[in-house]
Formats: structure tokens, sequence, C-alpha cells
């Protein structure tokens, strides 16, 4: 081994020596004691072409700040403003036949104009197909030819350890490449976006990286690099990714129906933790545990009971309540579902075919992103209609801006709400300042979210 690193240090320190200006050009052996060196150029020469850069423009509404209590009581309100912005991110094309190229909605979110450019230097207009905020996907359009696809791995076989390759402009540095590993699968409760089950990697991804390709080291896509985790906003070695199978059952739902129809199973619960399983004796220690079953709901008919842990879906294990959420809500309704369960000692599995995700019980994420963590529901308790907090996530946002299992949500901007539809309705009319009365027990108070 000693003998085979000097070797390789002779020839690189040789290759280094003959390739400064004015000197003959070396190049580094493409074997060493007739072993091939690695390399990923042939890899990447065929996948970076279905990378592309986005540039977006378009003109914001900007409000001033507001005081709910100046809103509540008729006070004068700060005018809003249009204030144009543009930005850069990056895709995928996922379908050359189609011209269909993925990428994040945050990169392309209130654009007015979306100009996409190709490794070879062709520009194109692109039109938006659909997108989907809560998960952070889009979906784009541009009419070419002779465009390269990339094609899409299935995530689901993942492991920890495996290589990734991150491909993207991060900064506008077009068709930046880095290598890493996958770190972690099914990161949620992150507070990143509504729908959570990242893949994690250490391969570097900075500003820009946004809607570019994750891939593994046959160049098939594993996901789209979404989000980093840093204090600085660069680069830690923490990027996240969505995988590639979650972003495929969004956009087939998107091509179909032009938008994404959410499935539902009807439950509550948390994160089951080592503790929580100790405290009720059980012998698995993570999950997703069932502590309600709403009537007449996809996991009722399946026979789902409280007191159940979700251990598995379609065979992938899951880790917590937030992974299950992220994986059920962006299969889609209608779908059939593989459920694993943890009951009385004993591994089941059943069949569900799951629900619209409608006004029964919903997710808090998908009417706000403020309010992702908590679970809500139309109903009546204690003689007060409108929307019941069925449950919070204790470190979710939700939980932050003061929300608590049963509360009710009464009234958004002066508006009366009763059900779950309305409160999504309303919220998706205002814009600017958003404010949430909420009835706690015999008191009442403001809760602004935006």
């Amino acid at each position: 081994m000693k003998m085979k690193l000097s070797v390789l240090s002779a020839a690189i320190l040789s290759a280094t020596f003959f390739m400064q200006p004015g000197l003959a050009e070396a190049k580094l052996p493409v074997a060493l004691d007739g072993q091939q060196l690695p390399t990923l150029a042939p890899m990447l020469e065929r996948v970076t072409p279905g990378v592309v850069s986005i540039r977006v423009s378009g003109s914001k509404e900007v409000r001033g700040r507001v005081d709910p209590f100046d809103f509540f009581f008729g006070r004068p309100q700060p005018r809003s403003q249009k204030r144009p912005f543009s930005g850069l991110g990056s895709g995928v094309i996922i379908d050359a036949d189609e011209g269909y190229i993925v990428t994040n909605n945050h990169v392309i979110d209130d654009a007015e104009e979306m100009l996409v450019t190709l490794e070879d230097g062709r520009e194109f207009t692109a039109k938006l197909i659909g997108a989907d905020k809560e998960s952070d996907i889009a979906l784009l359009q541009i009419e070419g030819k002779n465009l390269t696809e990339i094609k899409l791995a299935d995530s689901d076989k993942l492991r920890v350890g495996d290589f990734s390759v991150a491909i993207g402009n991060p900064f506008g540095l077009s068709h930046t490449v880095t290598s890493g590993i996958v770190s972690a699968l099914g990161r949620s409760g992150l507070n990143i976006e509504g729908y959570e089950d990242f893949i994690q990697t250490d391969a570097a991804i900075n500003q820009g990286n946004s809607g570019g390709a994750l891939v593994n080291l046959k160049g098939e896509l594993i996901g789209i690099n979404t989000a980093i985790l840093g204090a600085s906003g660069g680069n830690v070695g923490i990027g996240f990714a969505i995988p590639s199978n979650m972003m495929k059952n969004l956009v087939d739902q998107i091509i179909e129906f032009g938008q994404v129809r959410r499935g539902s199973l009807g439950i509550s619960g948390r994160t089951l933790d080592a503790g929580y399983a100790e405290a009720l004796d059980l012998d698995v220690k993570r999950g997703a545990m069932v502590e309600r079953v709403v009537e007449d709901s996809a996991a009722e008919k399946a026979g789902i009971k409280a007191g159940d842990v979700i251990i598995s879906v379609n065979g992938n294990d899951i880790r917590s309540f937030q992974e299950l959420q992220g994986k059920i809500a962006t299969l889609g309704e209608g779908k059939k579902v593989e459920i694993g369960l943890y009951r009385d000692g004993d591994e089941i599995e059943v069949d569900v075919t799951l629900a619209a995700a409608g006004d029964i019980a919903k997710e808090a994420a998908e009417v706000h992103p403020a309010l992702a963590g908590a679970e809500l529901e139309s109903g009546k308790r204690n003689g007060v209609k409108g929307v019941i907090v069925n449950s919070v996530d204790p470190r979710s946002v939700a939980a932050r801006i003061g929300l608590e299992e049963g509360d009710i949500i009464t009234q958004v901007n002066r508006q009366r709400v009763e059900t779950v539809r309305e409160l999504t309705s309303t919220i998706a009319d205002i814009n600017g300042n958003i404010v949430l009365v909420v009835r706690r027990g015999n008191s009442t108070f403001f809760a602004p979210i935006q």
C-alpha cells in the first residue's frame, strides 16, 4: 500500500510539474499497477446535461408589520407595495420527450418569468404545469429538442453510507458537482417544509443548488436538492433532498390532476421513542404511535386502532409520526398502501385505501406553513363551533405561535370560520398579515401567524 501511494504521489507531482505554463503537457495515468483509477467523469458526462439553471423574475407584494390590536380596533394599516425580485436555482429534466423539468417550489414561487438554461447554452422560457408548496415541488415544461433526461432510481432502496453526487448551480456557478454519502434517511421534524421525508447528505449543497439533482454512482436520480442546515446559510455538510419516489408521486398527480391530491389515514398520534416505549412496555423502539382514529376514516375501515404502532409503509420502515405524515400525504388519495403495525406484541400488516385529506382531519401545514406540527379538525367542543386543534408537536412552529391541544380557532382576520375548509380558503385569500382568534377554555387570544 505504501508503495502504491508513493507511485501515485510521484505521478501527481510529475503531472503538476509538466503542466506548468510553458512546459510540455503531461497526463495522469489511467491505471496504476494494472488497476483503473476511479473517476466519476464518464457518469457525469452523461448526467450533467439533464441539470438546468433556472433564472426567475417577478414582483412580490410587501406589507409593513401589523399590530394585531391595531387591526382589530380599526386603526390605519400600512399599504402594501409590489417590489421586483429575481432569483437563481436549479432543475432536473425528468422527461425529455415532454420537456418536463422538476425543481423546488421556492425557486419559482411568485415568478412571472422563468428562463431555463441548458448545459450547452440553449435558453428556453418555461411554463409552470403545477406546484405543491407544502412539499416544495414544482413541475415546469419547456419546448426543446435533443434534451437529456435523468433516469429515476428507487429511493426506497437507499441505505445510509451509499455514495451521492449533487449537481446544480450554487451561487450561479453553472453545473457544479460535489460528492459525499447518504448521511441519514427519513429526516423530518425540521420545519423546513410542511411535509418532510428528507434524504440527508454531506455532499456540499449551497444557495442556488435548490432544485438540482442528487444522483447515485450510476447517474440515477435519488433526490431533488432542497435545503441546507447551517448558521451562516452555507454548506456545513448537512444538506437535504426530497427523495425521488416522493417527487414522482407528486409529479404524477400534478400531471394527471393539475394539483396534488393528498392522501389521508385519518389518525392522530405521536412519534414513538425509547422512553415512551418503555413506559408502555412495548418491544418496538420507534415508529408512529396511533393515539386516535377518526370515525369512518381510511384507518378505521382498515382496522387500525388507537394504541397501534405503525412501523412501516409499503415495506419501508417508519421512524417518526412526521415521516408517516409525509409519506401518506404525498402518496395521494385513492392509493392502496400496505401498513405494518405492532399490536399486542405481534407485527401485522393491513391494506389501506387512502382517503382524501378533507374536512374530517387535516395536518395544519396544508393550511399554512406557520401551523406545521398541528392537526386540525372541524367540529364543536364545549358548545363552541370551529376548527379544533387535535394535537400539537411541542417542537413545531405551531407550538411556537402558542397553539395547544384542545384550542379552537374561531376567526381569521375577523372572519368567522367553522371548518378546516373555510379556514384554508380564508387564509388563501389573504395577502399580508394573518391573525387567528383562538378560544382556549373560557378565554380568547390572538395568534398572529404572518
